[in-house]
């Protein structure tokens, strides 16, 4: 019997390097993601963050659950720079990892540099 479309949680199993980045999305694994994404030692999720959005620590679980293979969390805000709350820093200090954030191009390029060295890296990045 045929079923409906079934819609699942989008989600890279692997790491892989940001190949282009604009127009509300990302390309990589040869693959188009549109909207924000999690760049993870696990894999590659969506992530429902848009530009403006507050950075709740809420948004952050799946990063903080696989904290123990995260050192640096590169954080792309969006167009600008925008300062990461202090309950966000606090979370991911109490789980030892360091957290910068940037705008989300150039979170782009240095999660590819850090990523390409073998570094324990990931990288939350709000789609522009």
């Amino acid at each position: 019997m045929a079923k409906g479309i079934e819609m699942r949680e989008a989600h890279f199993p692997g790491r892989a390097p940001i190949d282009a980045y604009g127009n509300g999305g990302f390309r990589f694994a040869d693959m188009s993601h549109r909207g924000s994404v999690l760049m993870l030692p696990s894999g590659v999720y969506a992530w429902d963050v848009s530009e403006g959005d507050p950075l709740a620590v809420e948004k952050f679980q799946r990063v903080l659950a696989e904290a123990r293979e995260i050192e640096v969390l590169l954080v792309g805000t969006g167009r600008e720079i925008r300062p990461l709350p202090k309950e966000l820093k606090a979370a991911l200090q109490a789980v030892s990892i360091s957290s910068d954030p940037m705008n989300t191009g150039a979170a782009v390029r240095t999660y590819n540099v850090m990523l390409a060295e073998s570094r324990a890296v990931a990288a939350a990045l709000v789609a522009v």
